[in-house]
């Protein structure tokens, strides 16, 4: 008869497997107080990019606050320094969301900014000095360098709306049906005078030259969010939850490409504690073989902590395959597709003390 332990371990040790990662980003290092809010793609030549937001004076979410990125070409084995891709002095530059363009090779990177001396109280009341503005740049040669911000604020946010933000994670640009080839931003806002939160997506159909708003989640009580693309041609809009009845993500489903939305509900399955999460498309169904949903955040109901990635074989309807990451403190969360069976994850530790880098396979996630 084995050991009590080593049962155990036989028995825990898919649910916890020790995969070897790197910190891309730690506290204190490179004149930043704190690095939060992981941002991830693979740029489709090779390379991937890990941007986050770099918080010069503290790990507060107002103040001088810079978009800082890395980059490896060897499939995060080793990485680039760390680069600035947005400053504007004392200002807050955040809410990385990337996207790539297949059919142009262009990058696409969405952020938010507002002064650094006001902060989202004020944004919400009205009260601030300015309000949060919505910038786009993009890169043409696989994230070397990038062009100047571009503000797109009038195009994309309401008058009635306060706070905004883009992502934070990453965005998708549409393979299929009759919007396929649009680029798609998950995003959030705040009504002026009611303030509930939504929320919504923007899209661009001209390759990133022009974006617009596109529809709201149907209820409020929701924001940070990202977005997939399901099988039969639907999206579906992943967010954070603020219903206090049930503590699981909320997901709305649209029909027309981004332009409105339905269905909302929670997902009892995702349970969460209040916190972004990460949705990614690893594979699409083939002949005898099921597509492949990825999922990742926080799963406990009261705090940030047992960071876990789930697979899902029919479009989010189950989740039956999962990967605890890390079971201690663990927050925000990004996932990128590597190829149909491997992926790759950038995750906040516990403490907000670093940005810890993954590689995942598929075969990594047990029933």
């Amino acid at each position: 008869m084995k050991p009590l332990a080593c049962v155990l371990a036989l028995v825990l040790s898919p649910l916890h497997a020790a995969i070897p990662g790197s910190d891309l980003f730690t506290a204190g290092e490179g004149g930043s107080k704190s690095y939060r809010i992981p941002s991830l793609i693979s740029t489709g030549k090779g390379s991937l990019l890990a941007f986050a937001e770099a918080r010069r004076q503290s790990a507060a979410d107002a103040g001088d606050i810079d978009l800082v990125m890395r980059r490896s070409t060897d499939g995060g084995k080793t990485w680039s320094e760390p680069t600035v891709v947005w400053d504007d002095g004392a200002n807050t530059c955040g809410n990385p969301c990337p996207v790539v363009d297949e059919s142009t090779g262009t990058l696409w990177l969405l952020g938010t900014w507002n002064l650094g001396a006001d902060h989202e109280p004020a944004i919400i009341a009205g009260k601030s000095k300015d309000t949060r503005r919505v910038f786009v740049m993009h890169s043409k040669d696989d994230g070397l360098t990038w062009s100047p911000p571009r503000e797109i604020t009038r195009d994309v946010k309401k008058p009635e709306w306060t706070w905004y933000a883009t992502g934070p994670g990453a965005g998708i640009r549409l393979s299929r049906g009759p919007h396929a080839g649009r680029l798609v931003i998950p995003c959030d806002h705040i009504e002026a005078g009611t303030k509930r939160f939504f929320s919504h997506v923007i899209y661009s159909d001209d390759h990133g030259q022009s974006w617009k708003t596109g529809g709201s989640s149907p209820r409020d009580r929701v924001n940070e969010c990202e977005v997939a693309e399901l099988s039969d041609g639907r999206l579906v809009l992943n967010m954070r939850n603020y219903d206090p009845t049930q503590r699981a993500r909320q997901i709305c489903v649209s029909d027309d490409g981004g332009l409105t939305w339905r269905d909302q509900k929670h997902d009892p399955t995702l349970i969460e504690p209040i916190c972004q999460a990460s949705i990614r498309r690893l594979s699409w169904p083939t002949a005898g073989k099921p597509g492949v949903l990825l999922f990742s955040n926080p799963a406990d109901a009261k705090a940030r902590r047992n960071l876990t990635v789930r697979a899902s074989l029919d479009d989010g309807a189950t989740w039956p395959r999962s990967l605890v990451i890390d079971p201690d403190g663990a927050a925000y969360s990004c996932l990128a597709r590597l190829d149909d069976d491997s992926f790759a994850l950038l995750y906040e530790t516990a403490g907000y003390k670093t940005l810890r880098f993954l590689r995942l396979q598929l075969s990594d996630l047990r029933p």
